[in-house]
């Protein structure tokens, strides 16, 4: 192998595979990276037998090769080059990089050793990386953090048509988002569970200029693909049934309020001051009002009476405090619904544009109320 390239280029690429690399790696070899220098172009691939990550770069090829390095070394000696040109070049059991006055040299890793790549599956459909990354941002509120069932820790992306469905709850609460996409096939229906971490890793490096692309091959239904501006990642499925979730969501709500989103949420940030852990904020809505409580009377207590636009009888809920401002924050607009059945049945919250206005179903988030003592 022998080549010259743009280091700030090869920096960002690096970094960019080396992402994935595992701390403590089942084998040594998946501790490496892998360059393939030909046509014009520089390739990077990293692999741990659960995801992958491809990406690839112009560069002026003098000699084709294949090589493989220690990742995480390759990373730091790429972010710390010179900026400008650098070559590459292998001679023996060792690659060479040179930038300006700078030199190092690398002992290669067994190339025969590092594992195939899994196969690209076909695009089954594409949508901006905002949107997607949105989506995913949001859905990710509810993914279980510390769970034994492993299904609770995926995304569950429903496709059917144009139409994207994803799903996500730790048994206390649940997120939906919904977004249309362009399909490959209108007639194209499937449902995947992808783990929550890593599909929410991929959508924070996406390049929001260009589109992302869903690959996957019901034949071969254990992989998912996300393409985007040149970088293919890949994920193995998880195998297992997500919970039946959509009989919470109720076709009608007796109580409805209407609360301004940011007055709610720092309202929470003030009151939960005083809240012990994992102790809950009680809301009392009465009239057009909502006083937030958190406390009790032999230790500290706060209070704080917000509006709020209600339409039903008077109930009192309470919440984890940190449950209830994660579910917030993914809301975009200013305002938020609360949908409520009674004090101890799931709360569903959508957001809404306008005081006066309709909720909007795009996002959808349902938390679970908390026993208090009054």
């Amino acid at each position: 192998m022998k080549l010259d390239v743009d280091s700030a280029a090869f920096a960002d690429a690096v970094a960019w595979a080396t992402r994935i690399l595992p701390s403590r790696p089942a084998t040594p070899i998946l501790a490496g990276i892998k360059l393939e220098a030909r046509d014009g172009e520089l390739a990077f691939s990293t692999f741990d037998y659960e995801k992958s990550a491809r990406h690839h770069i112009e560069a002026a090829v003098d000699e084709d090769g294949t090589i493989v390095v220690l990742g995480k070394l390759l990373a730091d000696i790429a972010k710390a080059l010179p900026q400008g040109t650098i070559s590459l070049q292998t001679a023996n059991s060792r690659v060479t990089i040179s930038g300006g006055k700078s030199k190092f040299s690398l002992q290669l890793m067994p190339e025969s050793d590092y594992p195939q790549l899994p196969e690209i599956p076909a695009a089954v459909g594409q949508v901006d990386a905002e949107t997607f990354s949105a989506a995913v941002n949001k859905t990710a509120v509810a993914v279980a953090r510390e769970e034994n069932r492993i299904v609770l820790k995926g995304i569950r992306v429903n496709i059917d048509g144009d139409k994207v469905v994803m799903t996500s709850t730790d048994r206390f609460r649940l997120a939906r988002t919904s977004f249309t996409w362009t399909p490959e096939n209108a007639d194209f229906q499937s449902t995947l569970l992808i783990d929550g971490s890593v599909i929410k890793d991929i959508s924070r490096s996406l390049d929001t200029t260009s589109n992302v692309v869903l690959g996957y091959n019901p034949e071969k239904s254990t992989l998912l693909s996300v393409s985007n501006a040149g970088r293919q990642s890949t994920a193995q499925l998880i195998d297992g049934e997500f919970p039946a979730v959509d009989r919470l969501f109720v076709d009608e709500y007796p109580i409805h309020a209407v609360i301004n989103r940011s007055e709610l949420i720092s309202a929470i940030t003030r009151v939960a001051l005083v809240a012990e852990k994992n102790a809950p904020i009680r809301m009392v809505f009465t009239n057009n009002e909502v006083q937030l409580s958190a406390g009790s009377a032999d230790e500290s207590q706060a209070k704080e009476t917000i509006d709020a636009q209600l339409d039903g009888e008077a109930i009192t809920v309470a919440f984890n405090p940190s449950y209830l401002k994660e579910g917030l924050g993914a809301i975009d607009e200013p305002y938020v619904r609360m949908k409520m059945v009674n004090a101890a049945r799931a709360v569903e919250f959508n957001g809404q544009q306008e005081l006066d206005g309709d909720e909007s179903l795009d996002y959808r988030y349902l938390l679970v109320p908390m026993r208090f003592i009054d």
